[in-house]
């Protein structure tokens, strides 16, 4: 696998990386693999000096690059933002690969619809997907649900406080802060009950089936799970024996098993 591009005065070399790492792993992966992309985070996007853009600034460009650049052909683009003269990927898939736009707010939404072929978010908020689909997007709508399975929920708090604390910082701080020692400073007063609220934690299967069901009423079609915690196999099994069934039986119409 080789990647030829020229850099211009403007160019950001990131976008080459992407597209390359994105074209190794779909070749590799045939027909399992889509590109998240988004806005990022203060934390991420200060670094190369131009910013943190706000929902669509930059973003648009940058997905067209990268589409221009998966399709294996000399690609020379110059935008507002970007830069690009005579990049190419000199092997690439055989088919498309699908480009998701992440969105928390409905701006973000609108521009998944304007760019994306679908739309992960991170909550399970109607109003992102209802924004999405007003636009004219179409394509699968992800949803991310963070949890921490441990056979006690004291225990599981503990590790998704350790492990996991930015999900209960408020507002828009875990986007907004620039350095990762801020995070550390903004994580040491997050409390066991801020965690517990943000995160579903323990082994009461009703729970957890309550958090996802949460993204389908929003009208998300696929839901991640994130396990938060070393115990992955343990997660594995309780989903496997507890949650799944519930979820196959709400399906159904069926009583959900005892």
């Amino acid at each position: 696998m080789e990647l030829g591009y020229a850099l211009a005065s403007e160019e950001h070399p990131a976008l080459d990386l992407v597209a390359h790492a994105a074209a190794t792993t779909a070749a590799m992966m045939p027909g399992r693999f889509f590109l998240g992309v988004g806005t990022g985070e203060n934390l991420n996007e200060h670094v190369v000096g131009h910013g943190w853009p706000g929902p669509g600034e930059r973003l648009d460009e940058a997905v067209a690059v990268i589409r221009g650049l998966l399709t294996g052909t000399l690609t020379t683009f110059r935008g507002d933002y970007y830069t690009v003269e005579g990049a190419r990927l000199y092997t690439v898939p055989f088919d498309p690969i699908p480009i998701v736009v992440a969105a928390s707010k409905p701006r973000a939404a609108e521009l998944a619809a304007e760019v994306g072929d679908g739309i992960i978010n991170a909550s399970p908020d109607p109003s992102i997907i209802r924004a999405f689909e007003a636009a004219g997007g179409e394509g699968p709508r992800y949803g991310q649900l963070t949890v921490c399975w441990a056979e006690d929920e004291d225990e599981a708090i503990r590790i998704a406080r350790r492990a996991w604390p930015n999900a209960a910082l408020p507002g828009d701080l875990a986007q907004e802060l620039p350095l990762p020692e801020h995070y550390e400073h903004a994580a040491a007063l997050v409390r066991d009950e801020d965690v517990a609220a943000a995160i579903v934690c323990g082994p009461d299967p009703e729970r957890h089936v309550a958090a996802i069901m949460a993204y389908v009423d929003a009208g998300v079609d696929h839901v991640y799970v994130h396990q938060v915690g070393h115990d992955q196999e343990g997660f594995f099994r309780f989903y496997e024996r507890e949650v799944r069934p519930r979820l196959e039986a709400i399906g159904a119409g069926a009583p959900p098993p005892s």
